[in-house]
């Protein structure tokens, strides 16, 4: 089937355009991730409302996916992913139910946080890992069970007990550096900065260097997921092993 949108031949998501649902409370994922994205690639994204760590906060993001996804539906993406952390592992079968109801409304692919956490982890393969958040205790819980879930041991976990992405965008990379090699000796295998709230992109060639092992961001880890699901090979080689 031809495409009959003009702007694919300017340049605007000519090869792939990505549908991003996003925490309110999140400035991070946008830029950062648009930096980065290969030539032909463009993100379009929409919000929905977190501002808040707690279980109904979490929860109360899933309310208006559907919605959401239809808008992005409007502005012609091709896939659609629902990109946060916190929400998507809530438990194991959260990323499905969200890819299953950005599917229905989409009729297109689509994924999640999560899906593309676990399938990066798959390739990485590691079986240790070493878990740094922004996160209030309740979320890094949540998430150690989620990652055993998939048979994975979490050596160590940091968590700075931040409740939103605001305060989480503030952390300046070099501090996210610092904590990260502070878990060193912990036995990690590899080493996973979770949140797509936080700013890493920067960091991650120069931990990998350092730790002599892998490195896993959340939103590396979406955006080489979607790529690859879409059939692009693109390497990105400031986003570490992952895209070599």
């Amino acid at each position: 089937m031809v495409d009959s949108d003009p702007a694919r031949g300017r340049g605007f998501g000519w090869r792939l355009r990505l549908g991003m649902l996003l925490p309110s409370s999140n400035p991070v994922a946008e830029p950062e991730i648009t930096r980065i994205l290969p030539q032909g690639v463009s993100l379009l994204t929409t919000r929905l409302k977190l501002a808040g760590s707690t279980r109904e906060d979490l929860l109360g993001m899933t309310k208006g996916v559907e919605e959401a996804t239809a808008l992005l539906v409007d502005a012609g993406v091709d896939r659609v992913v629902f990109n946060c952390t916190a929400v998507s592992t809530f438990d194991p079968a959260m990323g499905e139910m969200l890819r299953q109801r950005m599917e229905t409304v989409a009729g297109r692919p689509a994924t999640s946080t999560a899906d593309a956490i676990v399938a990066a982890l798959q390739t990485l393969g590691g079986r240790r890992i070493a878990l740094i958040t922004p996160y209030v205790d309740a979320v890094v819980e949540r998430e150690v069970a989620f990652l055993e879930h998939y048979g994975l041991e979490v050596a160590c976990r940091v968590g700075l007990a931040l409740a939103e992405g605001k305060a989480m965008s503030a952390v300046e990379p070099g501090q996210w550096y610092r904590q990260t090699m502070d878990q060193a000796g912990c036995g990690a295998d590899l080493y996973f900065l979770s949140c797509t709230a936080i700013r890493v992109f920067d960091i991650i060639s120069d931990l990998e260097r350092d730790l002599g092992a892998p490195v896993l961001t959340s939103n590396q880890a979406m955006v080489w997921s979607c790529l690859r699901q879409a059939g692009l090979k693109d390497r990105i080689p400031t986003l570490g092993k992952l895209f070599s």
